[in-house]
């Protein structure tokens, strides 16, 4: 069952992290855009309100949250109600695919990405931004993991063991960006964001579904 009730009772707490931490934001922003294809149909999985999609240039959303939902549609974001494990669409559908901070709410990643496979069009693109598990940020989340309404129940994930359910789903080429490098409290800009992982505690893998 899709982990939807925190979400249903707490989108209002979940906007204001956004507020309250606009630096880590806009640095994750930049970190997805970075690796975001400049054109093509592209949809959001996990859209929540908006905050990735609408900024990014995204108007189609998978969203199993109605609260969530509703506040992304008046971002404009046309959402459709659905798990990423049963993604309602056809075959080849877009050209690339984006889920950011949702692959610890999932509940069969293998599944999922396989559904995401399938959607895509023969070389299209799957991008994944998550806070690594074993960066700072990751560990702090796990170390007070029960104390979240929104992550007592979520399953981190290293960057490593995010890139063997991409290749075990048939993606390859892949490249990263990672950001946020300090404790949130101590930002007090958007972080800078590089190649690589292994330092920033934001990570986005994108990679490329096999044209084979």
């Amino acid at each position: 069952m899709p982990k939807v009730g925190p979400f249903e009772e707490h989108a209002a707490r979940y906007e204001a992290w956004f507020e309250r931490n606009r630096f880590a934001y806009q640095s994750e922003l930049r970190a997805v855009k970075s690796l975001l294809p400049p054109r093509g149909i592209g949809i959001e999985i996990g859209v929540g309100t908006g905050r990735f999609a609408a900024p990014l240039g995204l108007r189609i959303g998978i969203e199993p949250s109605t609260a969530m939902a509703m506040i992304a549609r008046q971002r404009g974001i046309q959402v459709v109600q659905a798990v990423a494990e049963a993604l309602p669409f056809m075959d080849e559908t877009f050209d690339f695919v984006l889920m950011v901070t949702t692959l610890c709410f999932l509940d069969d990643v293998g599944i999922s990405f396989r559904e995401v496979h399938r959607v895509l069009k023969r070389g299209g693109f799957f991008l994944v931004g998550l806070i690594d598990r074993e960066s700072p940020l990751g560990r702090m989340y796990q170390e007070h993991q029960s104390e979240s309404p929104f992550y007592a129940e979520a399953q981190f994930y290293s960057v490593q063991e995010v890139v063997s359910f991409m290749k075990n789903s048939h993606f390859e080429e892949f490249k990263f960006a990672q950001t946020i490098f300090r404790d949130l409290s101590s930002l007090h800009s958007p972080e800078i964001v590089r190649q690589g992982y292994g330092e920033g505690s934001f990570v986005v893998l994108r990679a490329r579904k096999s044209v084979d």
